[in-house]
């Protein structure tokens, strides 16, 4: 290995330590975590952070980016599955659980996903995948015709919006209305819908 390969895997595992050390900070203590208590639980420098990232929002962006590109890679998997419907249901139940384990990371990222362009590639490739395993189970009339991806999407940050007034004192709440949430896609109740489903201009910044 050459000084240049090591000192790029160095900094590649810094990176890595940085990130994690972040997501467990915001997850236990909020976006309000100062730069200093992430360096000292990555076990790097003050000055290592920001050689990686110029400021903390750059920092709390890397971090939802890799929150999302984790439920793609379980999206394309669920891809698979052999049930389209239960497939669908995992995903959400995923992507729900995300949000809930890291309601203050989201909350915050969600003001910065528009200004930050990997943020924004990685949730139009989540709303694509989103849409083909919805794709898949209104081809087999698991679920309503007029559901899309970006609907899917929308009704797992709702399930997330819907138990936050009560934090953690019901644990797993979440999951009655996820599951309500999806009764409510079954075909057999199909009714029309008052609103067309968004599009992806509409997320557009």
């Amino acid at each position: 290995m050459t000084a240049t390969s090591g000192l790029r895997a160095d900094a590649a595992r810094n990176r890595r330590l940085l990130l994690d050390a972040a997501a467990a900070e915001f997850a236990e203590h909020g976006a309000d975590v100062s730069i200093s208590r992430i360096a000292a639980r990555a076990g790097i420098g003050k000055g290592t952070v920001f050689r990686h990232f110029a400021t903390k929002e750059r920092l709390l962006a890397a971090v939802f980016n890799d929150r999302i590109e984790d439920l793609i890679a379980t999206g394309r998997r669920l891809l698979e599955a052999a049930d389209p419907r239960a497939a669908l249901l995992e995903f959400m139940v995923a992507g729900a659980g995300l949000r809930i384990g890291d309601r203050s990371l989201c909350q915050s990222a969600a003001s910065i996903a528009r200004t930050e362009a990997d943020v924004r590639d990685a949730t139009l490739r989540l709303a694509e995948v989103a849409e083909a395993l919805t794709a898949r189970a209104r081809e087999t009339r698991a679920v309503r015709a007029d559901v899309t991806g970006h609907d899917i999407v929308l009704l797992v940050g709702a399930v997330s919006q819907a138990t936050a007034p009560l934090g953690d004192a019901v644990p797993g709440l979440w999951r009655r209305y996820l599951h309500l949430m999806f009764a409510g896609l079954d075909p057999s109740v199909e009714t029309p819908l008052p609103v067309p489903p968004p599009v992806p201009a509409d997320f557009a910044p």
